[in-house]
């Protein structure tokens, strides 16, 4: 089997993610093509977007939820994602079984979620109800692992740019329509996003065990890590040579190349990782690549984009310029 060096595995991610040349395609298509991305703080997904999307207006994400092209809702690793309409149900289907093992076993309640789910959804029924509203029904604990016995999304206007807070909730089968499963989908999606990987890295990304994710139907092809560990692929994904030049990139906090699941790509050096990932933080930092590799943190301020460096570098010229359109975009009305 061809071995993959780490710079070329780098890459691959970065195309994939449209890192390396922002797509320019509908946003559900975008989605689906990056294994979706992380939404627990609203704004992170327009700016994750952004960087992936070429012309990306800020009203396109909102409209997209409002439309019900794009959804919103708790997923991987019991996470919120954004993803496309027609991924949800397959998605939340693949992880459902594992995560319930997972949230009893962790939180060793003897809560008769069944029941818990029983209420809520006749709650739901009549519309979407408030995270308090439905802690008030099930009861606080019971609330935490409601997601994962009664399949619901978030609404908007919560979880938007306009109002950050996601913390309105809405039957999925009301909001999308009846469950649609698709086994298969949940690893292809991922490698679409972040291959060639390893089923380890696969199951770290879907909160599940190794054991728990299903290859079977899938023509894959297979590489070899640098490290000898097997690496899993789809048929025609990018591989880019390990030499491609990568343009400035500015990432939002919480975004998906930085975690552990696709570690191996190298997207932040290991020394570096303590910096925006620590029990200090109540989120992560949003960052901005240079090569293909954090660089330095970012924040708006005033209208402008400001950098804090990690490292001197060559593309001044290239990262200003970015940084002047990403300013444009988070300062749009």
């Amino acid at each position: 089997m061809r071995t993959l060096s780490q710079r070329e595995l780098n890459r691959a991610l970065l195309a994939r993610q449209g890192l390396l040349e922002r797509y320019d395609a509908p946003l559900p298509r975008v989605l689906a093509r990056i294994g979706g991305i992380q939404a627990q703080y609203a704004p992170s997904m327009y700016i994750g977007l952004w960087s992936r999307v070429k012309g990306l207006e800020r009203d396109a994400v909102t409209q997209g939820l409002e439309r019900r092209s794009l959804i919103q809702a708790t997923l991987m690793r019991s996470t919120i994602h954004l993803v496309a309409k027609a991924d949800y149900w397959p998605l939340a289907l693949a992880i459902r079984e594992g995560r319930q093992k997972w949230w009893r076993q962790a939180t060793r309640r003897t809560i008769d979620m069944d029941a818990a789910a029983g209420t809520a959804r006749e709650a739901l029924a009549n519309g979407p109800l408030k995270r308090k509203e439905l802690e008030a029904l099930v009861g606080k604990d019971a609330f935490n692992g409601l997601g994962l016995w009664l399949d619901m999304v978030r609404v908007p206007p919560s979880g938007t740019w306009e109002r950050r807070r996601a913390d309105l909730y809405g039957l999925a089968e009301t909001w999308i329509g009846p469950p649609k499963p698709k086994p298969e989908l949940l690893v292809r999606r991922y490698l679409q996003g972040f291959g060639p990987a390893t089923r380890h890295e696969i199951a770290g990304f879907a909160g599940l065990k190794v054991s728990e994710i299903d290859l079977d139907g899938l023509p894959l092809r297979r590489f070899t890590a640098e490290d000898g560990a097997e690496l899993l692929d789809v048929p025609r994904a990018p591989l880019p040579r390990e030499d491609t030049p990568v343009p400035p990139r500015f990432l939002p906090t919480w975004d998906a190349t930085l975690l552990v699941h696709a570690r191996r790509a190298r997207i932040i050096r290991e020394q570096d990782r303590p910096r925006i990932f620590n029990t200090k933080l109540p989120q992560s930092l949003p960052t901005y690549l240079i090569d293909g590799t954090v660089a330095g943190t970012w924040r708006y301020d005033n209208g402008r984009v400001r950098r804090d460096p990690w490292y001197e570098h060559d593309h001044t010229d290239a990262l200003e310029k970015e940084a002047e359109a990403l300013a444009q975009y988070l300062g749009e009305p």
